[in-house]
């Protein structure tokens, strides 16, 4: 439970009564299943550049969305309006559209059984609401941070923005369930960029704060120091705009959380979800190699990689009490000793996987969206046995790279042949850092790259990275998702020389 209440204007909204009449129009119409959603969406996106504002977007989103299933074929419907009558032809109007899909339908629709969850609340952790605190406040601080980096030597541009977002929710289904749910995310970021305009060309370097489930205090410093950051950020950009560009092969690596989370998010994320798996999801971004018939013998990776999918994470972006559809949040393996183990679904893929309950994938940006399998939280696990320390795998290698931070991707359509880069990269010589490296990629199959880990690093090295904008389904819809994971030692992956690479 959160430190705060649901807000009462949320709570001030007819719930009950839409619930009650869109869920009797909807049974009088002939639906064996049916849930009401009202969802409210507030957002607010602030930009500076050289500490000017640029933009300060707000937005707020509000309406009601209705399921149903007729036959074993779904219906869909949603309306901005919130009054009873509104809903009730909502649910009408969904029950027709079931109705005239029912002749395509070849597949009819089975519910995994779900406990009824009646009066549920669940508020995500945070301090302050993002919302309360006045929005020259806000502007002020990035605008403070930016003039930290501005005033260094080699830094000519500077832009700085966060992304905050309240979300809630009220699900109702006929099945009794009654859940009210807030929760509050933030996205800050700040770039400082060097300009050679000599050679015509520039450097960049960005914060690695992660996108994160907490309000207003992480600009502050609760779960993140911006101040050693920002300090070190001119130097760092500075030793990158003179580095040497890397000579390509297969190199020993140390991927730092701040890297290897996306890695997990494109490689594991994706490809253990169901609906992608079986080919039920391709049209955005593809499907998945790891296919269920290869669930419990595909070796995924070595016996030390141990991966999970979590909704109930603290400050997680894809934590919350219950999904769309009414299914508690829960914590289950995908990659256990290196081998796959399971998948994340709803309560529609459960069934066709021979499960008896979801494990609560489900989730619809907007009133005006079908709910769609989405991902949780999928995190690597730390070594159990030993709290090992970053510079402790940096030590084992003799000649190799220490990758930091995020920056491009690219992955095939099967999840499984990929490439990425970062914000920094290390030269690693007898154990030791000895400056930076420019130029650098990784490449390597799902497979082989995870098969080359040889070690994690301990709770201590553990962290959150994530992202506000994965995308899946038609029409698009994006959701955010935190990815934990400990710095990792490979062995022998293949290095690319982008600058070489972008030259043929």
């Amino acid at each position: 439970m959160g430190t705060h209440d649901v807000d009462p204007d949320f709570l001030a909204l007819p719930l009950t009564a839409l619930a009650d009449a869109a869920l009797t129009a909807a049974r009088a119409a002939g639906a064996g299943h049916a849930d009401l959603r009202v969802h409210r969406l507030r957002t607010q996106s602030i930009r500076l550049r050289d500490g000017k504002v640029q933009a300060v977007v707000d937005g707020d989103e509000l309406g009601l969305a209705v399921r149903v299933i007729v036959d074993g074929t779904w219906g869909f419907a949603s309306h901005a309006e919130l009054t009873t009558e509104s809903a009730a032809r909502t649910a009408a109007r969904a029950v027709e559209v079931a109705r005239a899909l029912r002749s395509l339908n070849r597949d009819p629709v089975e519910l995994a059984a779900e406990p009824v969850h009646p009066g549920a609340v669940w508020v995500s952790e945070y301090a302050a609401d993002p919302f309360a605190v006045p929005t020259a406040d806000k502007v002020g601080l990035l605008a403070e941070y930016s003039g930290r980096l501005s005033a260094a030597d080699g830094v000519d541009h500077v832009t700085a923005s966060v992304l905050q977002v309240k979300e809630q929710t009220f699900y109702a289904d006929l099945d009794g369930s009654r859940i009210v749910q807030q929760r509050v995310r933030l996205h800050p970021e700040l770039e400082a960029t060097a300009v050679d305009a000599a050679a015509g060309s520039f450097e960049t370097m960005r914060t690695l704060a992660p996108p994160v489930g907490r309000g207003w205090e992480y600009l502050t410093g609760t779960g993140w120091d911006w101040d050693d950051e920002l300090a070190r950020i001119p130097e760092w950009l500075a030793e990158k705009a003179k580095a040497p560009s890397v000579e390509a092969g297969p190199t020993d690596l140390v991927i730092d959380p701040t890297n290897l989370w996306l890695t997990i998010h494109e490689s594991i994320g994706h490809a253990t979800e169901y609906d992608r798996a079986i080919g039920y999801e391709a049209a955005y971004a593809g499907t998945s190699f790891a296919t269920p018939d290869k669930l419990g013998t595909l070796r995924y990776g070595t016996p030390i990689m141990h991966v999970t999918a979590d909704r109930t994470e603290a400050h997680g972006l894809a934590s919350i009490g219950w999904d769309d559809d009414g299914v508690a949040a829960q914590r289950w393996d995908l990659v256990r000793d290196g081998l796959l183990v399971g998948y994340q679904l709803d309560r529609v893929f459960a069934p066709r996987l021979g499960l008896e309950r979801s494990n609560g994938c489900s989730y619809a940006d907007s009133p005006h969206h079908v709910p769609i399998q989405r991902m949780a939280n999928v995190s690597l696990q730390p070594d159990p046995t030993s709290d090992t320390a970053t510079a402790d795998l940096i030590s084992r290698v003799e000649d190799g790279i220490y990758v930091v931070g995020d920056k491009s991707w690219s992955i095939d359509m099967q999840r499984y042949n990929f490439q990425f880069t970062g914000q920094r990269f290390f030269r690693i010589r007898d154990g030791k850092l000895d400056g930076q490296l420019r130029d650098v990629a990784y490449q390597a199959t799902t497979t082989d790259f995870w098969g080359s880990m040889e070690a994690v690093g301990g709770p201590s090295t553990w962290r959150l990275g994530g992202a506000f904008n994965c995308g899946k389904a038609q029409p698009a819809q994006v959701a955010a998702v935190s990815h934990g994971c400990p710095s990792a030692l490979f062995r022998g992956v293949n290095v690319l020389n982008t600058r070489n690479e972008g030259a043929r």
